[in-house]
């Protein structure tokens, strides 16, 4: 986990301060006046009206931090914590966040959860981590709601409990967190910490799909094409495998080849299977190189080359694939040995360049 939020984007939404009031703040924050040094901190903390400074920020966030102001040790806990303005000091930062974390302050409460995770100024403690991040989800702060599903899904700092996995996901989801309706919608289709329920578990996938939640966006595509939590329906599979195929998801992309191969909820396009089996054989997906095999050797949307053949079964071969081993061992019988060797030394090339140069 990462700790959240940076300085400057803290100060975005605040209401900018007119040259002609910088005299004015300056005399207040001088008298002690903790608004007036909080508007210091920040105006030189992103250079506003004065040249950017973050030491001088640090001085006056300072200030505003030893009388109690909790934004301000929050903004401190984050330039300790990064070294903006100071020497780098997890250990000041924990100082910090701690003073910010008792005043209720949930940023704070979910860095110092991190830090204690990370053993970042304080000895690694993850019971401790719990504790802050309970804090913050109990105050509907939903990064710390998420990390909670996380943690009792897997067991990290508190014993596994998927009903609890269940609950704080379910709050994150319902605020709208992607991979927490993704894992929510995991949890229901596996049965774990709720009844199995592939038609809730459709629910949210849909929901983390509509987020551009690549994972989603495969089991929403799987759903359709098998019909399971949902009414069997091609052209969906492919518009969902589709979306998680341009993400980069090989096993979508072997999948949207193969429904390109066989004409299912769009018309068959040898190319185009061909095409989405190369990128997922390219990462290294041993159906698709099985796949890209079979057609190369009989010539089914591309030319047949016995070559890249020879390539695309060795390459599943160097997977583990038996069926690949005896493919090659037959395609060796209709082959001279210079197109043996031809194979061998490209299949040599792809492997190394991790399928980079296969051609």
């Amino acid at each position: 986990m990462k700790k959240y939020l940076s300085i400057i984007l803290l100060f975005l939404v605040s209401i900018p301060i007119q040259s002609n009031e910088f005299t004015e703040i300056f005399a207040l924050a001088e008298q002690g006046d903790v608004e007036a040094q909080i508007s210091l901190g920040r105006m030189y903390a992103i250079g506003e009206v004065v040249p950017k400074n973050a030491t001088t920020a640090v001085t006056w966030f300072t200030k505003a931090a030893k009388q109690g102001d909790a934004s301000s040790q929050f903004v401190l806990g984050m330039m300790y914590s990064n070294g903006e303005g100071v020497p780098k000091s997890d250990k000041t930062a924990v100082m910090w966040f701690t003073k910010a974390s008792e005043q209720g302050d949930v940023y704070s409460q979910y860095n110092l959860g991190v830090m204690y995770d990370n053993g970042e100024g304080v000895s690694q403690n993850h019971a401790e981590a719990v504790k802050w991040h309970k804090k913050a989800a109990n105050l509907g702060f939903v990064d710390a709601q998420f990390s909670l599903g996380v943690r009792y899904a897997k067991g990290f700092g508190v014993p596994r409990n998927d009903a609890e996995a269940v609950k704080w996901y379910r709050k994150a989801a319902d605020q709208g967190i992607g991979m927490a309706q993704l894992s929510l919608a995991l949890l229901y289709a596996n049965g774990r910490g709720v009844p199995e329920d592939h038609v809730e578990a459709v629910k949210w996938y849909k929901k983390a799909a509509d987020q551009d939640i690549g994972q989603a966006q495969l089991n929403l595509g799987l759903a359709y094409d098998s019909g399971n939590g949902v009414s069997e329906d091609d052209a969906e599979a492919v518009n969902w495998y589709r979306k998680a195929a341009e993400q980069g998801f090989e096993n979508a992309q072997f999948n949207l080849g193969v429904m390109y191969a066989k004409g299912l909820g769009v018309p068959r396009n040898d190319a185009e299977a061909v095409k989405w089996y190369r990128k997922a054989a390219d990462q290294g997906y041993v159906d698709a190189q099985l796949n890209l095999g079979a057609i190369y050797e009989g010539g089914v949307g591309v030319s047949e080359n016995i070559t890249k053949a020879y390539v695309w079964w060795s390459m599943a071969k160097t997977q583990g694939s038996e069926k690949a081993a005896r493919n090659l061992e037959i395609l060796k019988t209709k082959m001279t040995k210079q197109q043996i060797a031809k194979g061998q030394a490209v299949a040599t090339k792809c492997h190394e360049s991790s399928y980079k140069d296969c051609e």
